[in-house]
């Protein structure tokens, strides 16, 4: 399936500025056709939902491109790919960790409150 730059917008819910904006920074590289138009495909779809994925677990758009730059770069560079994945989920379960942590806090803070409403109601 081949998509124009707005169908492709509406697909993946970003904005036409948001895809000019990738392109841009080298994160895609939609073929062009004969009147110099963008055509994405479900290639550039799933490619897209992953850049996505990575932004939201908070990978650095630095990252993002330097990961985008070795997947261009093909095959020779999957160890390196793959080690940056490595490392950013390594990251990942810290961040949840700390997530955990104050969510502990926050639910000791919750109880402290509703018992303190308790007594006052007494």
């Amino acid at each position: 399936m081949v998509y124009s730059i707005g169908e492709f917008s509406k697909l993946t819910s970003l904005s036409v500025d948001t895809l000019r904006y990738y392109e841009k920074e080298k994160l895609v590289h939609p073929d062009r056709n004969r009147s110099n138009q963008r055509q994405y495909t479900d290639k550039d779809k799933m490619w897209v939902d992953f850049i996505l994925r990575l932004k939201e677990t908070a990978m650095p758009i630095r990252k993002i491109k330097k990961y985008a730059r070795l997947r261009e770069e093909g095959d020779v560079t999957l160890k390196e790919r793959m080690e940056m994945l490595r490392a950013h989920r390594h990251s990942m379960i810290k961040q949840i960790e700390k997530f955990e942590d104050n969510l502990g806090h926050l639910d000791k803070k919750i109880e402290t409150y509703e018992a303190m409403i308790a007594d006052h109601k007494q």
